[in-house]
């Protein structure tokens, strides 16, 4: 069994001038699908809630383990 050596496991990679580089980034770039305004303003609002929803949720789990650890700590 021959062993390969590094260049021969590596593919050739051409190198991309900065022009060429520049036309992929704008053929890519038509590519994506913008959200609409309305789409963005309604994802930022859910965000916006869930966020409200979770930071409440955790300041409970977070009030509850501190009561229990005062707690814990009056017993001894």
């Amino acid at each position: 069994m021959a062993e390969q050596t590094p260049k021969e496991t590596k593919a050739t990679k051409s190198k991309t001038s900065p022009g060429e580089f520049i036309r992929q980034v704008r053929s890519e770039t038509s590519k994506v699908v913008w959200p609409s305004r309305e789409e963005t303003v309604r994802t930022a609002i859910f965000v916006f809630i869930l966020v409200l929803i979770l930071s409440l949720f955790f300041l409970g789990v977070d009030s509850l383990f501190g009561a229990v650890v005062r707690w814990l700590l009056t017993l001894l």
